[in-house]
């Protein structure tokens, strides 16, 4: 059984992070590019995926699609087969699977240029995914 709960309190926890985000987002590339502000961001982004790939691996575990939620970019791949996300969103999914993988594993190649770079495009895909979990959710867990 899918624990709304739990969900919710992730969804809530990207959003609390998106804020954040934006606030970063808003600052002068200079600002921004100073060490604390983009190790802020590093954090509040990668914690963000920590959370997409949390909910995705709780709704598929829980509904029958156990093997799809072992590996971040099958999860990523699950959720758009099992219609919870878009196919879009699916696709943009998988590249934030690449690229959480890339912060946690390749920490070391991560640049501030390139953490602005994300941040000043790509919170809508992160909203986009509280939206189309929370619409899955109000359907009571039917895609």
């Amino acid at each position: 059984m899918i624990d709304h709960t739990l969900l919710k309190q992730r969804l809530v926890l990207i959003e609390t992070n998106c804020r954040e985000l934006e606030a970063l987002k808003s600052l002068p590339e200079a600002d921004f590019l100073r060490p604390r502000n983009a190790a802020a961001a590093e954090s509040f982004l990668r914690r963000s995926l920590e959370a997409v790939f949390d909910i995705g691996r709780h709704i598929l575990a829980k509904s029958g699609g156990i093997a799809m939620s072992r590996e971040y970019k099958s999860i990523a791949r699950g959720l758009a087969e099992q219609g919870i996300v878009d196919a879009s969103l699916g696709d943009t999914l998988v590249k934030m699977a690449g690229y959480r993988n890339r912060m946690v594993h390749l920490y070391h190649q991560v640049t501030n240029e390139e953490l602005y770079r994300i941040i000043q495009t790509s919170l809508p895909d992160l909203r986009r995914f509280t939206g189309q979990v929370l619409q899955y959710l109000k359907s009571g867990g039917r895609a």
